[in-house]
């Protein structure tokens, strides 16, 4: 009986894990704005245009919770008018290997299921 416990405790450390992970990550635009951001600085506008869908108030959203997690910089430029960008913290840059491999998996998912 008690070589089973071990599984399960990893196991149930593991899910622990992803349900963290899965709190800060949350929502169906988090991950698209931390992979645009791990290649280069974004202003507000062209993050607008990259993330397909998103509207602006759900931008603005989702910015501040990802800088209140320390993932993204909020820059304020001096410039007339003023310009916003934004940029991955090295912290924020760990998940840069995690949005490569969820993109990976979602080509080739997409090419099982509908064959592009």
């Amino acid at each position: 009986m008690k070589p089973e416990i071990e599984p399960i405790k990893k196991c149930s450390q593991t899910i622990l894990a992803i349900h963290d992970v899965m709190d800060i990550l949350n929502g169906k635009w988090k991950i698209s704005i931390i992979a645009c951001l791990c290649y280069k600085k974004m202003r507000y506008s062209e993050l607008l245009r990259e993330v397909k869908g998103i509207s602006g108030r759900m931008l603005s959203r989702e910015l501040k919770e990802l800088e209140m997690n320390q993932l993204i910089i909020r820059n304020v430029l001096n410039t007339q008018p003023v310009t916003v960008e934004y940029e991955i913290t090295e912290y924020g840059s760990t998940l840069k290997n995690l949005t490569n491999t969820i993109a990976e998996w979602g080509i080739k998912h997409r090419k099982r299921i509908i064959g592009k």
